[in-house]
């Protein structure tokens, strides 16, 4: 049975176009019902829109009140029947409600090897400038499910990048957002094939031998 996804953005959504070509190749059981930006001028909503997939934006500006905001949220997943979230660069704070509402049923993916370089305060370029900050010798993308805490919740996959003497920000990024193309589509496809199973703060993948990625 294919699985109905949401994709949450709110920038350019390379992500989500790494998702959308993997949903193409056939390679994820699955189907992007509704793309909902927090960002009424997010480039990733024309992405959606040229694929043919519903687009919206929910954000400050046309549901200033954050309940009510949240409750539309829930009202249009609910109406799509989604399975899985997907949280493809969304930089907004989901709702308590929401989290509950489908526990291990929202993927993130965020540019570090969790858990460093991760929580408040930790987004976008902010996560390299600390890594190089640092001097970390390693980084790298990790996904994984969507708790009430800030990327607190139970690993599913990561893969690590080699920091190098002469990388910049944006090196460093350009480099990370590779394997974020990697990892999150296979992690996608993975909960599609119903191979994930969460016991606590493990995530095991069923049916894996050999694979790049560590879990």
């Amino acid at each position: 049975m294919s699985i109905n996804i949401a994709a949450f953005v709110s920038g350019g959504g390379t992500n989500l176009q790494a998702l959308i070509d993997e949903i193409g190749k056939k390679n994820i059981d699955g189907k992007i019902q509704i793309i909902l930006s927090s960002n009424e001028k997010a480039y990733a909503l024309k992405r959606g829109e040229k694929h043919g997939i519903a687009s919206i934006y929910i954000g400050k500006k046309n549901f200033p009140d954050i309940n009510e905001r949240n409750e539309k949220i829930i009202e249009i997943l609910k109406e799509k029947n989604i399975d899985l979230i997907v949280l493809a660069g969304y930089m907004s704070i989901l709702d308590e409600k929401l989290v509950k509402l489908y526990k291990n049923k929202i993927i993130n993916i965020h540019p570090s090897l969790i858990p460093s370089f991760c929580g408040k305060g930790f987004y976008g370029k902010k996560v390299h400038e600390g890594v190089l900050e640092y001097g970390a010798k390693i980084t790298g993308a990790t996904v994984h499910f969507v708790d009430e805490g800030t990327d607190t919740g139970p690993v599913i996959m990561q893969k690590s990048v080699m920091v190098k003497e002469e990388d910049t920000v944006d090196s460093l990024a350009e480099r990370v957002l590779k394997v974020e193309h990697e990892i999150l589509p296979l992690a996608v496809q993975y909960f599609c094939e119903g191979r994930i199973k969460v016991e606590g703060r493990k995530v095991r993948i069923g049916g894996l031998k050999n694979e790049t990625c560590t879990h």
